[in-house]
């Protein structure tokens, strides 16, 4: 017989082991792109739209470093899946943005709070062009 774990367990569990997996994957890609050549690594970042430079920059920076944006656009009430299926290289270009922003701590505490829609035009580096976006409703939240 086999023993069952209890959902909550089951999902703690999960996360646990996700988190640990995360704390292995940037490190993978790192080295995953140190063993392309120049060559490979320009094709690879011209196949995302953006320079060698940000991709290496976007990969030191981790899988999570864009995170806040779409929490950002919530917060504006836009629809980030919108976004990103009827503007897909604006919304990469937004991630870059986000990715290799200094502003990560008082941006969370915004988001966290509350404030971020009130505050958000004084650090974040998309704060043009989020204000574009809230200016169209077929990309805000329930339109």
């Amino acid at each position: 017989m086999t023993p069952t774990i209890a959902d909550p367990v089951r999902h703690t569990v999960q996360q646990i082991v996700s988190w640990f997996a995360r704390g292995f994957e940037q490190p993978a890609q790192s080295e995953m792109l140190a063993g392309l050549s120049d060559a490979e690594v320009q094709a690879l970042a011209d196949d995302c739209g953006i320079s060698a430079h940000q991709l290496q920059a976007l990969v030191k920076a981790g899988p999570h470093a864009a995170d806040e944006m779409p929490a950002m656009m919530r917060a504006l009430n836009i629809d980030p899946a919108e976004v990103e299926y009827h503007m897909r290289r604006l919304f990469l270009d937004m991630q870059v943005t986000c990715a290799q922003c200094s502003s990560k701590d008082t941006c969370r505490q915004h988001l966290q709070q509350g404030q971020a829609e009130q505050t958000f035009i004084d650090y974040c580096g998309n704060a043009d062009t989020l204000n574009a976006l809230r200016a169209n409703p077929d990309l805000l939240i329930g339109a």
